[in-house]
């Protein structure tokens, strides 16, 4: 389960007998951003008993051979290599330098061992790279930073990746999004492990709130809405924002590049240089979590949330919402209701809609999007395919239909695993 999980291994590890819990490996490379890899240093490396918090042993770790650098020009000289990892019951990777280079096959190995005997293996940021790259994601709920989301799901198809939450618990492989979720993410591991009391207490020593969420910080609006920090400065900045405000209209990626006063071939290659998402994918993927908060906060029936996010026909929505979400339009609300919490306020009463009728038209799909036909057909065959990869658009969690070994009747929300913390 995403942020607070309740979420160990159907078949739970048995941690090996060398390593214990309450040690922390912290894993290091050369070019490394230096405040994310002082997130886990700062809380699991000072001893504040005096506050009330339970100490841990660090361990910091080099994942390749020294000297090692951040990204501000510091030479670092971490006092243990890769076999002290063999001690540990956690292990933390707070950053990887780049989303484009291959981490270190020994340090990879070193992860996959700790995984095998029972460790608590936790990503933080871009450091989700390295164990998707070891294969610990693999089928498994994750986030990072919402900026190479797209990318961690594009290149790890079986990840089931998560822009929108601070942090995920999938029990024994924890990731989190941005800088500041590292936090987060480890205030959540002190409270897992000694309760809210300790967490708690550090949270004061840290001067930082105890426990966030998405929905306190508008978590989810930022991330969908926002794009990499260099688009501020460039022309195309003013376009995506009206984009943004106009979702409810029907337009394609050619209105875009007429705006930006570009061909369409430039306004392509400019948009992906800046976001790494072609145009079309990016302007159906937020078409449909536009729809994914209207289902969440609205009583719309589908076909009129489909017409208020710009698709042209219902089939259209159901088509490309299934394709990133997992599940069609009414599964996904009946499922998102379903997990509120009770003492939630209570939602007002849906109205009713007509069954939904099984997937057809395909040829619908990009026209549906807010396309029409001779502009899809203007984007050629292969950005017309590459659109309609699951691995392309794989940007928001898998919802199963259903969920093998769970409770029947029970829905599972993207992200969200039903096991009891070991």
């Amino acid at each position: 389960m995403s942020q607070d999980s309740a979420a160990v291994p159907d078949a739970a590890r048995k941690l090996a007998a060398r390593r214990r819990r309450e040690i922390v490996a912290v894993l290091l490379f050369s070019g490394g951003p230096i405040f994310e890899s002082s997130i886990p240093l700062s809380v699991f490396g000072i001893d504040r008993q005096d506050a009330g918090v339970p100490r841990y042993r660090l361990l910091v770790c080099a994942g390749e051979d020294a000297p090692l650098r951040t990204t501000g020009g510091l030479e670092l000289s971490a006092p243990y290599g890769l076999e002290a990892i063999s001690r540990a019951g956690t292990v933390v990777v707070p950053a990887w330098r780049s989303i484009t280079q291959a981490p270190p096959p020994a340090a990879l190995d070193a992860l996959r061992r700790a995984h095998e005997e029972g460790a608590r293996i936790v990503g933080l940021c871009t450091g989700a790279f390295v164990l998707a790259a070891a294969g610990l994601l693999d089928g498994r709920p994750a986030t990072t930073h919402w900026m190479y989301a797209p990318t961690l799901a594009k290149r790890y198809p079986s990840v089931h990746v998560d822009p929108r939450e601070l942090f995920v618990d999938d029990g024994d492989v924890l990731t989190s999004a941005g800088t500041a979720a590292g936090i987060d993410l480890c205030l959540h591991i002190v409270r897992t492990d000694h309760g809210a009391d300790a967490a708690n207490a550090l949270a004061r020593r840290l001067v930082v709130p105890p426990r966030r969420t998405a929905s306190d910080l508008g978590h989810q609006r930022y991330l969908d809405r926002s794009l990499p920090e260099e688009i501020g400065a460039d022309p195309l900045a003013e376009v995506v924002a009206w984009a943004l405000e106009h979702l409810h209209e029907q337009f394609d990626v050619e209105t875009l590049a007429a705006r930006a006063y570009m061909s369409r071939r430039t306004f392509d290659r400019r948009f992906r240089s800046l976001t790494g998402s072609a145009p079309l994918q990016w302007l159906i993927t937020q078409r449909v979590l536009q729809a994914q908060r209207l289902l969440e906060t609205s009583d719309y029936s589908v076909d009129e949330v489909a017409g208020r996010c710009g698709f042209r026909s219902p089939v259209a929505l159901r088509g490309h919402f299934r394709r990133q979400l997992g599940a069609s339009p009414a599964a996904y609300r009946a499922a998102y209701r379903a997990r509120r919490p009770q003492n939630s306020a209570p939602e007002p009463a849906l109205r009713p809609e007509r069954a939904e009728r099984p997937e057809r038209e395909r040829a619908a799909l990009g026209a549906g999007a807010g396309f029409s036909a001779a502009a899809l057909a203007g984007h050629g065959l292969a950005e017309a395919a590459e659109a309609a990869k699951p691995q392309s658009d794989a940007y928001a969690p898998r919802l199963p239909e259903t969920a093998v070994g769970r409770a029947a009747g029970r829905p599972v929300l993207p992200g969200q695993r039903e096991r009891p913390v070991g």
